[in-house]
């Protein structure tokens, strides 16, 4: 009686709508969380993935062209991966090519077909613009007739000419240059005087790895690793920076290129594994293998 005059009881009862509705929200904030803990984990997940599946773009890529094409019954003759002294014998081979009367087509192919290589290749033209970019080699009588991708491309350009023009600058390490290999939690680099390697500094980062499921610290975790990245990558650059070579190229994990993008004169994905010296090595093989396809 006394709370009803009072205007207490109207009071309680919204005390008590409102306790629902706390628990309502809290149920609903515990469902958020739930969901939030498992985008984290998927997030992280995706992460690791990322950077193999971009690496394959090419592969499904040429698989894409290679349906498009049934039709035309055509593919490559013959694949493979060269380097060191395979790769020195088959340029070798091109460079001694002798063909009067301009018998030697060459051509860096990078966005689209020259008409000219569409001419010179005929129906098998396609091949050359899946192959891209890449430098597409055909003699007049079909003899040679194959597309190489060089570490170091030139500026597109179609001619025929009595040999073809294979440079090996585009090909293999010559005179001064650094190559870096970055993932997320190593670095390394090397000096060169082209094969040889005349200095070496790596180091490795304690980055934090997958977070697991649970708890509400998931966000700081993120926050955390995003903020060691970016100080393994300040190091990197550090480390960069007291280098004095002719050129510069960094390789490793394609989410992390670009931010060397504006300093090197090229680089390219690799997925480069274990110690930073062996990571190296393996790195400096993979940028410097030529993928040969005969058309």
């Amino acid at each position: 009686m006394l709370d009803r005059l009072l205007g207490r009881a109207r009071l309680k009862e919204r005390i008590a709508d409102l306790e629902d509705e706390v628990e309502s929200l809290e149920a609903q904030l515990d469902a958020e969380g739930e969901r939030r803990r498992d985008a984290v984990a998927a997030k992280q997940e995706a992460e690791e993935e990322v950077n193999r599946l971009e690496d394959r773009i090419a592969e499904l890529e040429d698989r894409v062209e290679r349906a498009e094409h049934d039709d035309e019954g055509i593919d490559y003759r013959g694949e493979a991966r060269l380097y060191g002294e395979r790769l020195d014998r088959l340029l070798a081979r091109l460079e001694s090519v002798d063909a009067p009367g301009d018998g030697a087509f060459t051509a860096m192919v990078d966005d689209g077909l020259p008409e000219s290589a569409r001419d010179a290749f005929g129906d098998r033209a396609p091949l050359v613009e899946r192959a891209g970019p890449c430098l597409a080699l055909r003699d007049a009588d079909g003899v040679i007739s194959a597309t190489l991708r060089p570490p170091l491309p030139p500026e597109p350009f179609a001619a025929w000419n009595d040999g073809f023009r294979v440079d090996r600058d585009w090909f293999e390490p010559t005179g001064t240059f650094a190559l870096a290999v970055v993932r997320a939690d190593l670095f390394a680099v090397g000096t060169y005087d082209g094969r040889d390697r005349t200095d070496f500094e790596g180091f490795e980062s304690d980055v934090k790895g997958k977070h697991s499921k649970g708890g509400f610290s998931q966000g700081r975790f993120e926050r955390r690793r995003d903020a060691q990245i970016d100080e393994h990558l300040e190091k990197c650059h550090d480390a960069l920076d007291e280098l004095a070579v002719d050129a510069l190229y960094v390789v490793g994990e394609r989410t992390l290129l670009r931010d060397f993008d504006e300093r090197a004169d090229r680089t390219a994905p690799v997925d480069a594994t274990g110690k930073p010296r062996d990571a190296l090595d393996e790195a400096f093989r993979d940028f410097w293998s030529v993928r040969l396809r005969l058309i």
